[in-house]
């Protein structure tokens, strides 16, 4: 499952609507909507989480995957230590925000966070760019 920053995740591309992921990975193991009216979609089996927002006319815009296969460049992401990883990775710029046990490392130009407990790497959030005229960046022109 390769992760592709600023498109997607494998053949997921920012700005397809759920019924184009659904051609691809069939109905969600579990839908709900948030607290901003955003759809989300899980797929376990993938372990997948797809946000799809709202007020972008329910474009996938944020992808989360916990998936041990995933990988960023061609390095397995998941399990690896994240120090390691940043080092291996030609991303320059992280900032980084603690939470108890967990760590989020945000590389900004890519909308990208690694999210480590205990200094590995438990999952990976990507979301959709944003362009200068503050609109998204949809990779996906179907």
């Amino acid at each position: 499952m390769k992760i592709n920053p600023k498109n997607g995740v494998d053949k997921l591309l920012f700005g397809m609507k759920q019924n184009h992921v659904e051609a691809i990975y069939g109905k969600p193991t579990k839908q709900f909507v948030d607290d901003d009216g955003n759809s989300i979609y899980l797929y376990y089996n993938e372990k997948l989480r797809l946000t799809f927002y709202e007020d972008e006319a329910f474009r996938l815009g944020y992808i989360i995957t916990s998936n041990t296969e995933a990988t960023l460049l061609d390095k397995k992401v998941i399990g690896k230590n994240v120090a390691d990883l940043k080092s291996e990775l030609p991303f320059t710029s992280w900032e980084q925000e603690d939470f108890d046990s967990t760590e989020n490392h945000f590389n900004e130009s890519n909308w990208l966070i690694l999210q480590s407990e205990f200094g590995i790497i438990i999952r990976v959030e990507i979301g959709a760019i944003i362009k200068d005229n503050d609109e998204f960046d949809w990779k996906f022109k179907g």
